[in-house]
This record gives C-alpha cells, structure tokens and sequence, in this order.
C-alpha cells in the first residue's frame, strides 16, 4: 500500500516500523491494533483487528421472539441490558405493542442508572491508569494532596490521615512485588506529567469509586431482579409495583425499595459531581495537549440514535431527551435525520471482515444482513517493512464487519450524544460543555480529540446522575396518583400476530448507537441482526477504503516510546471498547508482531 489518501480524507502510510498491541486490556473482549510509526514516531498508518467471532445472530434462528432478549443480553455483562433493551424495543416495534407510563419510567431509570455506572467505572478503572502513574504516588506529601483535594471540592475524604492511609496500602503492594490491579503498567513512563499528590490523590478516588459502583447497580437489581443482566420483558418491565396495604412489602417495588433507589441515585450524583468531574478537570488541565489528538472521524461524522423517550411509545426527537441524528463532515449547522428502517442508511459491509456477502462489495441494511463465516488467516497476512509477520490491510482482517450510514464511516458514544445534544439545542448539556470548555480555556474544537471523547463521557455521567434523580421523582410521583401499571400483555399471544412483521430496536449504550433488527415469520425469528458501538468504531476498511473511527482516531499521534505504547492506549481506551459486542468465539492464533506490555 505505501501511501495513499482514503476517501474519507485520511493519508495513510504503512512503510514504517510497524507495532502491534495484542491483546489491548482493560476493555471487554479481544482487540489488536497495529501501527506503522515514521522516524519522529508519529503513527502514519492504523489497523483494527476484532479477533473474536459472534455467533449469536445464527443461534437466535428458529426461535421465540419473545425471548430473543434474554439471549442477546449475554452478548456482553458490561453494559448490561441495553442489548436486552433493544431487542424488546425491535419486538415491539415489528408487533405494534404499546408499553405503559411506568414501564417507559423504569426502562429510563435502569439505562441512565448504567451510564452512572459505566461512565464511573471506565474513567477510573479502565481509562485513568493511562494519565496516572500509580507508584509516582508513594512520592507524594498527604499534607499537599489533602490541599489539593479541599481546593477543588467539597468531599468528605481529605485529611491528611486518609491520603496517608491509601499511600501506605500503595505502598504495600509495591513492597510485596504484587500490584494487584496495578500491576505491568508503564509506571515511570515519560508520557506521565501529574505531580505526585495528583497520583496520590487519583488513586484514592480509582479505590472510591471500585467500593461505591458496587451500589449503583443495586438500582437496576431494584427493577430487573439482579445485576448483571436484569430480566425485562417485551411489553413493558417485571416490576410488580405495590406501595399501599399490608403485602407491598413483598412487592419487588415498594415504598422502601423506592427509598433505596431514591438515595442511591442522590449519592451517586454526589460522587460525580464532587469526585469525577473534579478528577477529569485536574487531569486534562496537565495534558492539555491531548485536546488536539485522538479526533479521527469526531471531527466529521458522528451518530446518535437518541435515547431516554420523556413519552411512552414516542421515540420522536421531540420525545427523546438525548437526541437521534447525523452530523456529516463535521458541519455542525446541519443535523441529519436517521431513519434506522430506511435500507440506504444503515448498511454493513465486509470486503475486509471474516464474513462472506454474495456480493463482496454490497452493503447490507440489517433486514437483510448476513452472518455467514469467511475466515483464513494463513493467506491474509504480509511481512511489513522490517519483516514482521502483520494483518494484510488490503484484504480481510477483522471479525468486525464495516457498518456505515449513508456511506460514510462514523463515531458513535458520548461524544457524538453530547456534539449532537449541544448543536440541537439542548440547554443544560450546552451549559456543561460551555462551562467546562471555559474552565480548560479550550474552544469547542478541543471536544474533537482524546480528551474530548473522555470530557464528554464525564459530561454525560453528571448529565445522567442528574436526570436519574429525575426520573425517579417521576415515577415516585405517577404511583402516587395510582397508576402501578408496569406491563402490557394484550398481543403476548402469538395468534394476535401477523404472519410476518419486522421491526427495529435502537438503544444508545454507554458506548454508543446500538441497533437491533428482527425479522419474524410464522411466529419465529427468520433474521436477526445487532450493529453495536463497537462495530461502528472498530470498523475495518470498507468497500472504497474509508476508514473507521479507531484507525482515524490514531493517525498523527505522536508517541515517547513506540516500545511502551501509551499513547495507543489512551486513544483506544478514550472509546471504551467493547469487543465482547461486537464479536464472540476466537479464532486461531496468528504470530506475534511484537510483545508489549500493557495494563
């Protein structure tokens, strides 16, 4: 290939030092990503390797509709039930069934109760190691980091004696050789700038924040029975309400269940509001550089399905508090409408995936999507420019199918809810962004970046906490007007059916659009079909070479040591993969490129 320009305007360069990360950690599933980097070790070329096979879409075949949810569910325990989610959104959408007031209240609850969670839990315990180096911390005053922690907010957890006490736990670890979740990370590195007491200080919070996620999900626990994976049902929720009379106490949702809720919710906006943000803005205030890497496709195309319907049985952007659009281009004055039943829109494409179309170069849109296994390694490979065995771009080399709208490659996830939220109009998401932008001194062009992607999801985190009070308050106040209606069952009889129907389910996951589409005939799945987030920005190449959002994402970054690669990781970590998703079952072992360790 040498040097070409894609369609999508990105110049690509695979004459370098080429260097594999394989596998990348600290997100869900298997991911490997190649490099070729120039003299200046600046990253000219990217590839993105999905190595697992999903196989989920041929076992779902034959089988009851209705319980397609409980099946796709299992495709990831992360961001758990938003596949359960759509698919009951795309049974009833291809069946006509309408859920109740309370249903739509409680599906809203338990999705913004997993962004708290997820958000929470991806900036400190997958993202934050690549920012902060955790033995730097052993170095750090407990006066200092005390000083640092009052100065920036109200929290609780500040003396002295605390930080003194968390940096002896560190300083443990360290002695014993054994680092627990700290361990083969590249401590000392050169791309690390906090001060010590920052370290100190984040630490503390990455060792908060792992105790308190524990009772964030107890929210969905509350409504769907457990966690992970919470039950649903297709026609509303299995959240038997009963807040009057002697046997309410045995009711799943109940005056002292509603509480539980009530204050959790209360408590976890106290943490991101008084620990997280405050983190996020003391990081990138010493990486503000970051604010210009890492932007890739956020800088032109990006995708929202919308989310959270204020209205039951009303997904219209009017109902939608997180909007449904496209922005093409990056002309932030024109906001496209989606349209997920529309066959030109959404299509997938697999001229570089492990999967065979009868037409190799056609897009499919999901009513018509195939999942049919094209997979050779030994013939796809090549020997890069120092003789190193690496996945050959030009042919197949991903499990992960291309899905594209409109033919364009784009980013979905909390930058492309929050950039589609802003320029819709949406007054506190402006508020946030406008207010956090000022803080940093950055322009609204900063938000296309590493940084930007990881501001947005903290953005969202505190958006989410907030509207998750919200929410409550409105279910709390429709019981009390005595409404405890939480599901439909008139069309659960199959004989009501038609024979055959479609439909389509959309759900915005943590980590982006998420589309589930579903034929049925003669009372049985014929065809199903799940494009997630993960599709869209581990994308491979398509059909005319444009590429996907984590190949464009690394281009131009620059990097302090190709040996240890850093700079990778806080690019693709910025995205939260979910490899889980977007693939399922690996596949045989190719050679090594080279070893790096990763944490």
């Amino acid at each position: 290939m040498s040097q070409i320009t894609t369609p999508n305007g990105f110049t690509l360069d695979n004459s370098g030092r080429r260097i594999a990360i394989d596998p990348v950690t600290r997100i869900e599933g298997h991911l490997r990503i190649e490099v070729n980097v120039d003299s200046a070790n600046v990253i000219r070329n990217a590839v993105s390797v999905g190595t697992m096979w999903r196989g989920l879409e041929p076992i779902l075949k034959g089988r009851d509709p209705r319980d397609a949810w409980s099946f796709v569910q299992r495709i990831c325990g992360v961001c758990t039930g938003v596949h359960a989610l759509a698919s009951v959104r795309a049974v009833e959408d291809a069946l006509a069934i309408k859920i109740p007031t309370n249903a739509n209240t409680i599906r809203n609850i338990m999705q913004l109760a997993l962004y708290v969670h997820d958000h929470l839990v991806h900036f400190y315990h997958l993202h934050a190691l690549d920012w902060v180096d955790v033995v730097s911390a052993l170095s750090a005053s407990p006066k200092a980091t005390a000083d640092l922690q009052q100065s920036l907010s109200p929290w609780p957890y500040a003396s002295v004696g605390y930080f003194k006490e968390v940096q002896e736990r560190v300083r443990k670890l360290v002695g014993s050789g054994q680092l627990g979740p700290f361990r083969n990370g590249y401590w000392g590195h050169a791309a690390y700038k906090l001060p010590p007491e920052a370290n100190l200080m984040a630490v503390a919070h990455y060792i908060e924040a792992l105790n308190f996620q524990r009772e964030i999900v107890k929210i969905q626990a509350v409504f769907g029975g457990k966690n992970p994976h919470p039950m649903w049902l297709v026609g509303g929720v299995p959240s038997a309400i009963n807040v009057h009379g002697a046997g309410s106490s045995g009711a799943p949702v109940n005056v002292e269940r509603l509480n539980l809720v009530a204050d959790i919710a209360e408590r976890a906006h106290t943490f991101i509001a008084q620990v997280y943000i405050p983190d996020l803005l003391a990081i990138a205030s010493f990486y503000k550089e970051w604010f210009k890497y890492g932007g890739g496709l956020a800088a032109s195309s990006l995708l929202s399905y919308g989310e959270f319907p204020a209205k039951a049985n009303d997904d219209s952007n009017s109902s939608l508090l997180i909007p449904r659009g496209a922005i093409i281009n990056g002309d932030l004055k024109q906001l496209h409408e989606v349209d997920l039943r529309d066959p030109a829109q959404v299509q997938e494409f697999v001229p570089h995936s492990w999967y065979s179309y009868a037409d190799a170069k056609a897009g499919l849109h999901p009513w018509e999507g195939q999942t049919e296994l094209d997979f050779k390694l030994g013939d796809k490979t090549r020997k890069s420019a120092d003789k190193i065995e690496a996945f050959d771009e030009e042919g197949k080399y991903s499990y992960i199918k291309a899905p594209r709208w409109k033919g364009h490659a784009m980013e979905t996830g909390p930058l492309a809810r929050m950039v589609i939220a802003y320029v819709s109009g949406n007054g506190r998401v402006r508020e946030l962004v406008d207010g956090t932008l000022k803080k940093l001194d950055l322009p609204l062009a900063a938000l296309f970046s590493t940084l930007g992607r990881t501001a947005a999801r903290g953005l969202e985190g505190l958006w989410a906490a907030e509207r998750l009070k919200e929410e409550i308050v409105r279910l709390q106040t429709t019981i009390k007007s005595g409404n405890e209606a939480t599901a439909n069952t008139e069309k659960w009889e199959p004989s009501s059916w038609p024979r055959e129907a479609k439909g389509v389910g959309y759900c915005e996951a943590p980590r982006g659009a998420l589309g589930h589409w579903i034929r049925i005939k003669d009372e049985k799945i014929l065809n199903y079909q799940c494009v997630v987030p993960t599709t869209w920005n581990a994308s491979p190449r398509d059909a005319q070479g444009n590429i996907g959002a984590y190949e464009a994402a690394l281009l131009g970054v620059p990097m302090v040591d190709p040996a240890k690669p850093l700079e990778i990781l806080r690019v693709i970590h910025s995205f939260d993969p979910c490899l889980a998703c977007a693939t399922h079952v690996i596949g045989p072992d190719g050679s090594a490129l080279s070893v790096a360790k990763v944490l």
